[in-house]
């Protein structure tokens, strides 16, 4: 398993036990990276919820900004 693969795991995990919320926004688009660079295309299913993912990844972003006042990207 890649560092990378590890990373998304880890923070897969993060969100899955505590909620996309918890995350900084930093790790926010980190997550949302490792993601789409991620493929999926061979299972449907999984490319459903990766694409469901990251809308809720992108919603998160853009709470966080309206929030915290940050309108710009970081990354």
């Amino acid at each position: 398993m890649s560092s990378e693969d590890l990373e998304r795991q880890q923070l897969l995990d993060e969100v899955m036990n505590r909620g996309i919320h918890v995350l900084s926004r930093i790790e926010l688009e980190r997550l949302h990276y490792l993601l789409e660079q991620k493929d999926y295309s061979h299972d449907p299913k999984a490319q459903k919820s990766k694409k469901k993912l990251l809308k809720k990844i992108s919603i998160a972003i853009y709470d966080y900004d309206i929030k915290y006042g940050n309108s710009f990207k970081t990354s």
